[in-house]
């Protein structure tokens, strides 16, 4: 099983989102390497760390779990979606999403700046690498345990 931390920004769709939801479709990534981690590395079942970006407190708030195969996200053919690529077709779809499922919220925000803290014991989590904007973001066993520990 592999581990993920998957951001959104709460006023779109947060953790008690998809606590009501149970499930949700994750879709409207538009960058081909979070694209990828979806569709070519994501397993059903695989842990995901739900953060929440582009807020006060940014920060992991919440566990859920990939709850589906990649499948093509069919706002990249809405016209009327924010999502819309007019270089998509049905016939060669260019964006993949999963499906997440709620698991837990956490009782407390792990906020970026308190993983910060923990950067030495986080090795290279790409959630710290200067620069990376990625929604979609590999987590090691190791760095998966390490922030589990500071709930």
């Amino acid at each position: 099983m592999a581990h993920w931390l998957m951001k959104s920004e709460p006023e779109e769709f947060s953790i008690d989102d998809l606590a009501a939801r149970g499930r949700e479709p994750w879709t409207g990534v538009r960058n081909y390497q979070a694209r990828n981690f979806m569709r070519d590395d994501m397993r059903v079942g695989d842990g995901v760390f739900f953060y929440h970006s582009n807020c006060a407190v940014p920060g992991i708030v919440g566990i859920a779990r990939v709850a589906s195969a990649a499948y093509p996200d069919p706002t990249q053919f809405d016209p009327q979606s924010d999502y819309f690529d007019p270089k998509s077709t049905p016939a060669a779809p260019r964006w993949q999403m999963v499906d997440v499922a709620f698991e837990r919220k956490l009782p407390r925000t792990i906020s970026l700046d308190e993983l910060r803290r923990h950067a030495e014991a986080l090795g290279d989590f790409p959630l710290l690498a200067r620069g990376n904007r990625l929604s979609v973001l590999p987590v090691s066993d190791a760095q998966w345990k390490t922030i589990l520990a500071l709930a």
